[in-house]
């Protein structure tokens, strides 16, 4: 089955957005929770991820339409009479693979709507669009390119890991762990699908790597594991500048909080004294 630099490098794309963004997202949210003790979800974490599925959604509609209309698509046919044979088998993988990523992306959007669909129900999509996925890539057929058998072996691991930590997700909502291992997983998909391409069919031309050369296999197993190193380096540097500029945020305005509704400034003190509330005017009533 074979493959092409630019396809690999969109897919490995779409997964690399997403864990960028989860990084700092995830990391304010934590820091954000720390510092108002507080469990329920607010009104613009709902919007996030609103927002966050419709892109999602759109992402994956794009993927579908690429794959089954560029010219040398199957233009939605599945089966050719006049030839007896599956057409293009190749580009319904792939349709195949986004169709339940945009699954996953409606669902994210009727979750958080006034329909209220049960709670979960989106960690399950996006497990259930992940396993999907690490089944395609491991029943393709190689034929005897064993490098590539190989490649997306490896791939499929990182695709398993984030199905099943968005599985735990269900049950264990808004955890930390969680949620920056399935960040993990994501961005080592991302840069590991750059990493096919490159390997398979190199953008400046000329053949892959050799099938059959073993150095490669160990190589390779050894750039697999120094990609998920470079995925936690951009986890903590995303988490690290997330903190420093939610603090430098809190510093810019002291320990002031301005209420705008009511007119008036609330300076805070230490926990066993009350807040002093500071008069809008700046003469004292007599």
């Amino acid at each position: 089955m074979p493959t092409s630099f630019l396809g690999s490098a969109l897919r490995g794309t779409f997964f690399l957005i997403f864990g960028l963004w989860w990084s700092v997202r995830y990391s304010l949210k934590y820091l954000r929770r720390k510092a108002n003790a507080e469990n329920q979800p607010s009104y613009g974490v709902q919007r996030m991820e609103f927002f966050e599925g419709a892109v999602k959604a759109f992402f994956a509609l794009a993927g579908i339409l690429v794959e089954q209309f560029v010219p040398a698509g199957p233009h939605l046919q599945l089966y050719s009479p006049k030839t007896h044979s599956w057409t293009d088998l190749t580009h319904w993988h792939y349709t195949t693979m986004y169709l339940f990523f945009l699954l996953s992306g409606i669902v994210d959007i009727v979750s958080h709507s006034p329909l209220k669909l049960p709670l979960g129900l989106d960690r399950l999509s996006l497990s259930l669009a992940l396993f999907i996925e690490g089944l395609l890539f491991c029943f393709r057929d190689y034929s005897d390119a064993a490098l590539d058998h190989h490649l997306h072996s490896l791939l499929a691991m990182a695709i398993f890991a984030g199905a099943l930590c968005a599985l735990l997700e269900v049950f264990l909502r808004d955890h930390i762990i969680l949620e920056t291992f399935r960040t993990s997983s994501f961005l080592l998909q991302g840069s590991w699908l750059w990493q096919i391409g490159f390997v398979l069919c190199p953008p400046w031309g000329g053949p892959g790597w050799d099938q059959t050369d073993r150095s490669n296999f160990t190589f390779l197993t050894m750039c697999f594991c120094w990609h998920y190193v470079g995925a936690l380096a951009v986890l903590a540097a995303n988490s690290a500048a997330t903190r420093c500029c939610n603090e430098s945020c809190q510093l810019k305005f002291g320990d002031i909080d301005v209420e705008l509704d009511c007119g008036m400034c609330v300076r805070k003190g230490n926990k066993s004294s009350s807040g002093a509330l500071l008069p809008e005017g700046g003469s004292d009533d007599k």
